[in-house]
């Protein structure tokens, strides 16, 4: 008895076991005219064995029929995703649904935290970008098939499960980077990224690694560089590479932490952007045009993202169909030349 007490159970496992639907054991749990004294009884008894208790949170929710999306985000410091849950709100707005946003804090473990969380039947859909880390991406088809609730991945997708995505094209945008720096004279670019192995950024790096090659330069493993989350880390790590005999005259970065790190290394060691090294980045800051040159930037029409990915939601929602279940929609990105290349 006291294993029991101490296992954990949401309303869909309480109700598989009963062999009853969610709703009955909503109801019941509620003291619901509508369900027999029998069947309180039962439910009442084995919620009691598990020591469950009703989410009053999420009971509050489903009063008001199913309106409420989930939105799970890596981060919000991130101008990308503050953008792209504008984009999702100003759909979800005029829907009359609620958005409710949850921060995976680039934690598998939070993330799958979160899943569990939603279980309990509270919301009628997910949008998510993914964490990053190495523990895949299992736990979302197991969701889902525990759930059926209707799931968008955007931007940081997994690239082994079947799911509707909305994403835009970072090989291509990679590619034409690599291409203008090569362009502009540099012969020893090297792409900054993150250590953890998303599909977006080896998209970017499959993107330079092609680009470098289209060129006819010999691509090198050292023309690769992975950093992980410790911002002093990284900038020593940056600073030996550019303090090197042979340091890199391009830099591009695949986020936004990465260019400001680039930055800030060069202005210590006094080294001229562009005369000495080119910057390009994936980015969407605003202030771009405030760096001292101005950055070169390829952009992603992050609103726009999160507008798509919100409408394609609501569609399958709305429709009760899952016809559109592996839709990947496809946007461009924006490459703004200013004064760093």
């Amino acid at each position: 008895m006291e294993e029991n007490k101490n296992k954990s159970i949401n309303m869909i496992q309480l109700a598989k076991e009963l062999g009853l639907s969610i709703s009955t054991v909503s109801k019941a749990l509620g003291d619901s005219h509508e369900i027999s004294a029998s069947t309180k009884k039962r439910v009442f008894e084995l919620a009691a064995k598990y020591n469950y208790k009703p989410n009053p949170f999420a009971s509050n929710l489903r009063k008001k029929k199913g309106t409420q999306i989930a939105v799970i985000i890596p981060e919000i410091v991130n101008h990308f995703f503050a953008l792209a849950v504008d984009g999702i709100g100003s759909v979800t707005m005029e829907k009359d649904y609620d958005t409710l946003i949850y921060l995976s804090n680039e934690n598998p473990e939070r993330e799958r935290a979160i899943l569990s969380h939603l279980e309990n039947g509270m919301i009628s859909g997910i949008i998510i970008s993914v964490c990053s880390g190495r523990a895949g991406y299992a736990h979302f088809q197991e969701f889902y098939e525990r759930t059926k609730l209707p799931i968008v991945f955007f931007d940081r997708v997994p690239d082994l499960l079947q799911f509707p995505q909305v994403i835009t094209d970072n090989y291509q945008s990679s590619f034409d980077g690599t291409m203008r720096l090569l362009k502009s004279g540099s012969k020893n670019p090297l792409f900054v990224s993150p250590e953890e192995p998303l599909y977006t950024s080896l998209e970017r790096r499959r993107g330079f690694q092609d680009a470098i090659r289209k060129f006819n330069l010999k691509f090198r493993e050292d023309m690769l560089l992975e950093l992980g989350e410790d911002a002093d880390v990284n900038y020593m790590v940056i600073k030996k590479i550019l303090s090197s005999k042979k340091p890199p005259d391009a830099i591009f970065a695949s986020t936004e932490r990465n260019v400001i790190t680039s930055y800030q290394v060069c202005k210590d060691l006094k080294i001229k952007i562009p005369q000495k090294i080119k910057i390009l980045a994936f980015s969407n800051l605003r202030t771009a045009t405030l760096f001292n040159p101005s950055l070169s930037t390829i952009s992603q029409p992050a609103f726009e993202m999160g507008r798509e990915a919100a409408s394609l939601l609501l569609k399958m929602i709305e429709q009760k169909s899952y016809a559109v279940a592996n839709d990947v929609i496809v946007l461009a990105n924006e490459m703004t030349i200013r004064d760093s290349i």
